[in-house]
């Protein structure tokens, strides 16, 4: 309980607080500190008034003056659409695999692209869209279910493996933890690693069983097969792992990885277009079918073969 007195030095009232005889004065507030504070009270008033400020049950007051700083970033995206209106339709227009002829078209749609997948794509891939584990490396040539540009696009649109779209690409590695015993699964394990390593199906350790339980999705020489997304076991590139643990867990247990469709209303028709392109120039993008078919007329099958990009096997990072 506090006891109020004077101090006998400056004759000022005490609050009545001591500490180790230490009195405090009851000093009035100076004058300009209270103007100030009753300032900012006023103008906290005022604010709530012209600006939205009180929280209600759906959304906050809005205040006398209308002013919104989501309408003002809704107003700036319609401006900048409004002005890469044309290029954007340019670019519905053009078919994908000749847009890289149309050097304006084609570097809108790599940053525009860029912007995209930093937005959309990164939490996934990466931001240099190198990946991780479970998540394809989109700047090698390996891909599941093709590298040109249409394919790409009609990945990026449909997604992989989900409930959402119903033209998603699909594809169900069984699980042989189910079907095998452990020892057939060990051999497995061998054949894949001796595959990587540039065994050929045949020479195996587990070649007949390889024959039986694996080839009719991978392929007889484990090329893979892009029409099931199928992986090729002959590249050393993995999505999962190609230790011997991450290999017994894919063989027993199978993998069910899902990318979500982008098509609208997530991306618009640009957007998808645009996030292809970029994702296609990476680095390990193919021809499109166009040059490809092109090439092969005029030089046959076999210089076309030899020139064409790399990365034409089915891999694990699509």
């Amino acid at each position: 309980m506090s006891t109020r007195k004077t101090d006998d030095v400056t004759g000022i009232e005490t609050t009545g607080h001591e500490w180790d005889g230490i009195e405090e004065l009851n000093n009035p507030l100076p004058r300009w500190w209270l103007w100030t504070f009753y300032a900012t009270v006023l103008w906290g008033i005022v604010y709530t008034i012209l600006f939205p400020a009180w929280p209600l049950v759906e959304r906050a007051t809005g205040g006398v003056l209308g002013y919104s700083t989501r309408g003002e970033v809704a107003a700036e995206i319609e401006r900048v659409d409004l002005a890469n209106a044309s290029i954007q339709a340019a670019l519905l227009e053009v078919d994908p695999g000749v847009l890289a002829q149309n050097e304006e078209l084609y570097s809108y749609a790599v940053q525009a692209g860029a912007s995209v997948f930093r937005n959309n794509c990164s939490q996934c891939h990466g931001s240099g869209a190198a990946g991780a584990v479970g998540y394809p490396n989109l700047l090698d040539d390996a891909w599941l279910w093709g590298g040109t540009i249409e394919d790409i696009e009609y990945t990026v649109r449909h997604g992989i493996r989900n409930e959402e779209d119903p033209d998603a690409r699909w594809s169900q590695m069984p699980a042989f933890g189910e079907i095998l015993e452990d020892e057939e699964i060990v051999s497995l394990v061998a054949q894949v690693q001796a595959m990587a390593s540039g065994t050929t199906p045949a020479d195996g350790p587990a070649a007949e069983l390889y024959l039986q339980q694996c080839a009719s999705c991978h392929g007889e020489d484990g090329r893979g097969d892009r029409l099931q997304g199928a992986p090729n076991l002959t590249d050393a590139i993995w999505l999962y792992g190609g230790d011997e643990a991450a290999l017994t867990e894919t063989i027993t247990y199978s993998r069910f990885g899902v990318m979500p469709p982008w098509g609208p209303p997530r991306l618009s028709e640009a957007e998808v277009r645009a996030v292809s392109a970029y994702v296609h120039q990476l680095g390990g993008g193919e021809r499109a079918r166009e040059e490809e078919a092109s090439l092969r007329e005029e030089t046959g099958p076999g210089a076309q073969d030899s020139t064409r990009l790399a990365g034409t096997d089915a891999g694990p990072s699509d």
